[in-house]
């Protein structure tokens, strides 16, 4: 007789009992009408799991929707599937490479195949419809790598078969979907009647994957207008390209080949390069009459502070004198500042700015008069005045670094044509592997994390916790700014997460199991695992990575 246990269902408040072996998906069915959501994957233990998964032991289970944070990323990864599959039936012998995340979808290119017209978009959009009409089971497998190599090889994935070999795992987690077989970055759906609302389109010279709109869950994401965005991401793919490095595999492979100094000198060259052109343009501008005033935005722990020291420096090579302010140093006090949501201060908000103060300012140095910029005292949460005083003389340029930098709001009162607006962001654009891309946010929260632990004393759980506060404030007030910049510096560096695994592992892994933000702590540390470990020795003290790893010559 099967032995009778209990879960807590976080759901509704309650221990449930259940026997050994039942999938989560039956506990599901039993409780359906006291839950008000329909899962696509739950929360055992804190950890994501599909629904496939059978309980055997006693555990803490919540069922999450997909529009919760995990179910998004479930929902978005079987719809890559079942394109992949959709691409297999319509044109065989063509391969799929899902790139990177922009305009509310995912861009994916056809290799193989010269163009893509509407007529292959409509036959592909058919088949994965008719792929989720037929509610085929995503079967989760796990099989000896060198079993899994083999099955990858036949279906020639051999950016899969690299990485696999790389990793020097001795089991490997795969799934099937009809005939074939794949493998991603964490779970997929029970079966594809789940992902019922999508979209695709012709984008460029490839495709554009949508999935449903957070907003509106009955409707696929429309498209936005993200030409500059676009732009930067193809300079670093075309890069990746030239170099031989797309994807994790072949920097796993360069790495175990002793390369990494010479991927590191070129990735810091290119960054160097780019700030160089940005600096030319701006000076350019500035002889012409106009550019007094720099403007640099961009995300959390995009490395906007790193950039703005860089450019200064350039742009001393071009005969200017920078003078750098932080917008930070305009924050109201602390008492006074804005609640988001949840009744937090929400620092992201343009208004925990003082906006008139700052332009107030800006508008007198501008006419020539002299200043005592602001000092924000983040541990009072206090403006103060401490004789720091600026005026600007011939051939001075204002570097003002914040993330509302490029909204129009912040300088309003300032003539467009004394503005130059610079946009930073670590684009990711080297994938897992063709159908696993690296999302920009996941490179961007480890830089955090890393950081807010070296410097700031604050905790991998903490800085977890506070991230969708921080995304929420980024979807607000600054992602819809981007494409008014002037350029796009990207940020990221093609050997950093190689790098970056040590550090982030050694931070992650003190966040404790009974927490929530545990289930992402360990998504993270699972990300890592694909990475060979780099050395930083080499990475020089002017590197944008040292403004989160420590050791950099300037100062913060």
């Amino acid at each position: 007789m099967s032995k009778i246990m209990k879960i807590f269902c976080k759901n509704i408040g309650e221990y449930i009992e259940f026997t050994g072996g039942e999938t989560l998906q039956e506990i599901y069915n039993r409780l359906s009408d006291r839950i008000d959501i329909s899962p696509i994957c739950a929360r055992v233990n804190n950890k994501t799991e599909n629904l496939d998964y059978p309980v055997f032991a006693p555990k803490q289970v919540e069922f999450l929707s997909k529009e919760s944070g995990s179910g998004q990323r479930v929902y978005v990864r079987s719809l890559c599937m079942i394109l992949y599959k959709a691409v297999c039936d319509v044109l065989p012998g063509v391969s799929l490479r899902i790139e990177h995340s922009i305009a509310r979808g995912n861009y994916c290119r056809l290799m193989g195949l010269n163009g893509v017209s509407d007529e292959i978009v409509e036959q592909l959009l058919n088949r994965m419809r008719e792929i989720v009409a037929q509610n085929i089971p995503f079967e989760r497998k796990e099989r000896l790598t060198e079993d899994v190599i083999k099955i990858f090889e036949k279906q020639g994935l051999h950016d899969k078969v690299e990485l696999l070999k790389t990793t020097r795992e001795l089991y490997t987690v795969y799934y099937r979907l009809g005939d074939i077989c794949d493998s991603y970055y964490g779970n997929l759906a029970s079966s594809t009647g789940q992902i019922n609302v999508f979209d695709l389109k012709a984008y460029k010279d490839g495709l554009l994957l949508l999935g449903f709109d957070p907003k509106n869950p009955t409707q696929p994401a429309q498209p936005i207008a993200q030409e500059k965005m676009y732009k930067a991401f193809t300079e670093y793919t075309d890069f990746n390209h030239i170099i031989g490095i797309k994807n994790v595999g072949e920097l796993n492979n360069a790495t175990l080949r002793g390369s990494t100094s010479d991927l590191i000198n070129v990735a810091e060259a290119l960054h160097e390069k780019k700030l160089g052109r940005i600096s030319d343009e701006i000076t350019s501008r500035y002889k012409e009459g106009g550019a007094r005033i720099v403007l640099i935005a961009g995300p959390s722990s995009s490395g906007k502070t790193t950039t703005t020291k860089r450019l200064a420096i350039q742009l001393m090579t071009n005969l200017l004198v920078p003078k750098l302010i932080s917008l930070d140093d305009y924050f109201i006090d602390r008492v006074n500042t804005p609640l988001d949501e949840d009744g937090e201060y929400d620092f992201e908000s343009l208004y925990a700015l003082d906006l008139e103060q700052f332009n107030k300012d800006l508008n007198a140095l501008i006419a020539g008069e002299e200043v005592e910029l602001p000092y924000y005292n983040f541990e009072t949460g206090q403006r103060e005045y401490r004789g720091n005083r600026i005026k600007l003389g011939e051939n001075t340029i204002l570097l003002i670094e914040g993330i509302h930098g490029l909204n129009p709001e912040l300088t309003a009162h300032i003539e467009e044509k004394m503005k130059y607006k610079l946009y930073v962001s670590a684009l990711t654009t080297i994938s897992i592997d063709d159908h696993n891309w690296i999302p920009t946010t996941d490179n961007r929260l480890l830089r955090r994390i890393i950081r807010d632990s070296k410097y700031r004393g604050v905790s991998a759980e903490s800085t977890i916790k506070r991230w969708p506060s921080v995304r929420r404030g980024e979807e607000k007030w600054i992602f819809p700014f981007q494409e008014n910049a002037d350029a796009m510096f990207n940020s990221s560096l093609l050997f950093e997460l190689g790098v970056i695994k040590e550090y982030g592992e050694d931070v992650l892994k003190n966040v404790p199991r009974d927490v929530p933000e545990y289930g992402e702590a360990y998504r993270l540390r699972c990300f890592l695992n694909y990475f060979t470990s780099i050395s930083d020795d080499v990475i020089p003290s002017t590197s944008l990575l040292r403004e989160f790893l420590g050791g950099s010559s300037f100062r913060y």
